[in-house]
């Protein structure tokens, strides 16, 4: 991280000021329990033109 991993915990004291329980409501970037950015749907699929038009190949297995 950028900060180094030295951060202060703003999110952990707002939620404490906020009266939750957890930190999830006030997360910047929340995944959800899968791992996955709700609001940009990510990690997603990319298509070959864009995987072509930066010159990069995927060796993953393709799913079926």
């Amino acid at each position: 991280p950028p900060h180094g991993g030295l951060a202060f915990g703003f999110d952990r004291v707002c939620a404490l000021f906020g009266g939750q329980e957890t930190i999830r409501d006030y997360i910047a970037f929340p995944k959800n329990n899968m791992g996955r950015d709700v609001m940009l749907d990510a990690p997603s699929h990319i298509d070959d033109t864009q995987m072509d038009e930066l010159f990069i190949k995927s060796t993953a297995p393709v799913k079926e």
